[in-house]
């Protein structure tokens, strides 16, 4: 009987309405919430993959700069460049 009061009781009604209405039909529900966290943690993943991506680049861009040989080198694989006196071949694999 006195459940039965508590639960008819009009404050405990609204507060239950508030409740289930934040938790599921708010803009900002718990869904939208839980997507939202997933969606940072994968930012942030993404984020210390590129902030080492261009730890990387300076580190070469640096060693191009400095060391003539790398150049050199880079020029080769990337561009496929040559001397005057050789001659490239290029290989695609299929």
């Amino acid at each position: 009987m006195r459940f039965l009061k508590f639960i008819q009781n009009k404050y405990f009604l609204t507060g239950v309405t508030i409740l289930v209405w934040v938790l599921f039909f708010d803009k900002n529900d718990v869904f939208t919430q839980r997507d939202m966290i997933q969606k940072l943690h994968k930012l942030q993943k993404e984020k210390i993959y590129y902030l080492t991506e261009i730890e990387n680049n300076k580190r070469e861009l640096t060693e191009l700069r400095t060391n003539k040989k790398s150049l050199e080198k880079f020029a080769r694989e990337k561009y496929l460049m040559k001397k005057d006196n050789e001659d490239v071949f290029v290989i695609v694999a299929q």
